[in-house]
Parts: structure tokens; sequence; C-alpha cells
């Protein structure tokens, strides 16, 4: 439930409005906005009659939410959300590239990838430490070393640093890591969910190969509701019957979500795809779309990368993509 407070509402009225719901076993989620400041209250509403708030003098109108989403919902938060990281802001008219290999594999690799998307305009450097595979065979990544990395090529850089937790365990790893990511497999892993919502600090939640956004918003409460309003979406395809790409974009999620949720949406071309030549349409049908930002993968030399060679692109491609992006960026805001 809503509760919408009219302008110029007089303090102390609202606070004994917010002190009588409180009492009643509710928690509030308040909302200071530009035309409108709103009450929402999260637990059982039924035993609450518009009409009792209605005639409260301060309260200008009531609405019943029908999501099951509070915290993550627009009706909730009708103004985007803009998540700071390290200065750098991600959501309402701000759009943020983040860039770097899908796999931390030595010092040299991740610095010089590092330094190469800082000067091409990236502003967040992302990079596998712990890696989930399909295969118990495959390369998981350098877990602990991978993280300090990682670190490593964030103090040469400068650069904010974006990488996958895949347990609670690993937790105080990532101390020093500025966005923890959870990815596709992770994404309904909710007791890692609980735990990220007991911080201050961005998360980057990646849709999972088979939800739908109404599961992923979910995920996103989990988080919220526990008090990290730090939440950053991420559209990364889907999987489907079509097989000529290794998923399927589902570029109509990020208006969807956009109508759904205040919560900033980025989308990652390279995991939709799986194809390097793919990753530049997709990256700029997703701002056209309305993205807020794109997580893309950069490689120094994908031909002997330990995963996911074939979508990772080149840093002189990926300079010529971010010249691409900035133009496709400048215009969308002019119109």
């Amino acid at each position: 439930m809503i509760i919408i407070l009219k302008q110029n509402a007089n303090q102390a009225k609202v606070e004994k409005l917010k002190e009588d719901l409180i009492r009643r076993g509710f928690k509030l989620h308040l909302s200071q906005g530009t035309e409108a400041s709103l009450i929402g209250l999260i637990g059982d509403t039924s035993s609450i009659h518009e009409d009792w708030l209605k005639a409260i003098d301060v309260v200008e109108d009531v609405k019943r939410i029908r999501e099951p989403y509070k915290k993550a919902s627009r009706s909730m938060h009708p103004e985007d959300s803009v998540i700071d990281v390290c200065g750098t802001k991600i959501g309402g008219g701000n759009f943020q590239v983040i860039a770097g290999p899908c796999s931390i594999e030595t010092r040299e690799q991740i610095t010089e990838v590092a330094l190469d998307v800082k000067r091409s305009g990236a502003h967040l450097l992302r990079g596998g430490a712990f890696k989930p595979r399909t295969s118990p065979y495959a390369f998981q990544g350098l877990h602990e070393q991978g993280l300090e990395l990682l670190l490593d090529a964030k103090r040469a850089s400068g650069l904010p640093v974006v990488t996958e937790i895949m347990s609670t365990e690993h937790l105080p790893l990532f101390e020093d890591v500025d966005v923890i990511q959870v990815g596709a497999r992770n994404m309904q892993n909710f007791e890692l969910l609980k735990e990220l919502g007991k911080l201050n600090k961005p998360i980057l939640l990646k849709r999972g190969l088979a939800n739908t956004l109404d599961e992923l918003l979910m995920s996103a409460e989990y988080i919220l509701a526990g008090g990290n309003e730090n939440v950053i979406l991420c559209e990364r395809g889907i999987r489907t019957f079509e097989t000529s790409t290794r998923n399927t974009l589902e570029i109509s999620a990020i208006p969807v979500l956009k109508q759904k949720t205040h919560l900033p949406v980025i989308v990652d071309p390279s995991h939709a795809s799986g194809i390097r030549s793919l990753v530049e349409p997709l990256s700029l049908a997703a701002i056209a779309a309305g993205a807020n930002g794109l997580i893309i993968e950069v490689h120094n030399n994908p031909e002997k990368a330990l995963c996911d060679g074939a979508q990772s692109l080149t840093p002189p491609m990926f300079d010529d993509l971010m010249r691409k992006i900035n133009r496709s960026t400048e215009f969308f805001r002019s119109l």
C-alpha cells in the first residue's frame, strides 16, 4: 500500500502518522520525490481500510500495490534510483560502460586490459576471480589470487571493480570490491541475496537463464528488503529454442523493467550472444531500448583466453565500439 502525502503537509502530523503505522506492525519505505512524497507500507495491509487513511488531513490519496515486490516497484519509488559507485553514477540519465575480461588470468593481462578500457572511456572494470562453469573440468578462476590481481589493476587504473561472488563464505574476501556481481546461476540463491542485503555496497544482479522479469525483481527484493538499496539489474539473455546464439537477448526486457521498477537496468551483450561480431549491434540496440549501461568482455588476446574468448572484444575493437556508444548515447539524450 502507498500513502501519497499532500504537498507541504504538516511534518508533526506526518510523524504521528508514521508512528501509528509502525505501532500497527508495518515497516515503512519513504520516498521523497519532486512532485510527491510517499509512505510505502510493507506488511499485511488487508486490515487497513483506505477510508481511514484518506480521512487524515496530511494524506492526499491511498493506493494498493498488486506487485509482490514492494521496494523494487516503481509504484513505491516513482523516480529512477541512481547508484553511486565511487563517484560514478549509474541510473537516471547516467549511462556507464563496464569492461574487462571474463576471467582474470595474470597480473599483466588484467592490468593491461584495465588501462586499455579506461583509455577508451570505460568507467568500471570487470574481471572474474570465481567462475561458475558448466563443466567441472573447465577453468574455474584464480579465486583469492584473482581478487588480489583485480585489486592491483584497480590501483593501477583507478577504475572501480566489478566481480562475481558465488558463496556467502567468500564475503570477507570482497570487502574492497566496489560492485559485487550475482551471476545468472545464483539469481535465486536466496541465502546469498539475504546476506548481500546486509551490506552497504552496490550489487549487480543478473537475470537467470530461464527466469521471468518478475522473478528477477523478487530476487532484487531480497536484497532491498535487507536494507541494501544499491541494486543494479542486468539483462544478459535467456535460454530459448534458438541455437544460432549462446542465449537470446530479450531487448524488450529493458523497457518493461523500466516500467516496473526504479532500479537501473544494464545489458550484457557478450553473454547474450556469445559471438564477438554481435556485441556491437546488441550494444547499440540496448542503448536505443533505454538501458542505463553495458557490461562488455574485453581481452587482450581472445584466441588464448581461458574463458569465453569467442565473445570477447580486443582492445582496438572495444575502442571503436566506445566511439559508437558515445555517439549513440548523445543522440538519444538529445531526443
